[in-house]
């Protein structure tokens, strides 16, 4: 490679890396400003009775945006299993348990949790966390 090529393309590299830094602070992780050291966070795991696991889906799937409209819920992920189709898995995190607890009370999450009987079994494992490096 001759030298102004090897210039010319240095030059191009050190033009892009601000262009990359800057599109990262504006990038996927600019939301975690919003969660502050000490926000509540939960881990909810259910699994659907055999032979109900697209109803389960069908069912909690609505959750999402429902859920991410509320102005106090700051993260929400419902995930499956891609092991164990009917196992979900939700991560959640609010700024308090008390936005947590008012979240639970909606009634969106009331009519949820009235459809598990008939499609889930052994109910809701919850693990509560709290954020510690924010």
């Amino acid at each position: 490679m001759n030298f102004r090529l090897g210039l010319t393309l240095l030059t191009g590299i050190a033009f892009a890396v601000p262009a990359t830094t800057t599109l990262a602070a504006d990038g996927p992780g600019k939301g975690y400003e919003a969660v502050q050291t000490g926000a509540y966070s939960v881990v909810a795991e259910i699994s659907a009775k055999p032979g109900k696991e697209a109803e389960l889906r069908s069912a909690t799937i609505p959750l999402v945006k429902l859920v991410r409209g509320d102005p106090k819920n700051l993260v929400y992920f419902l995930q499956e299993d891609r092991d164990n189709p009917g196992r979900f898995v939700f991560y959640e995190v609010f700024a308090s348990k008390a936005d947590f607890d008012a979240h639970n009370e909606t009634p969106y999450v009331k009519d949820w949790f009235a459809k598990l009987p008939s499609l889930a079994q052994g109910g809701v494992k919850v693990t509560k966390l709290e954020i510690l490096n924010n």
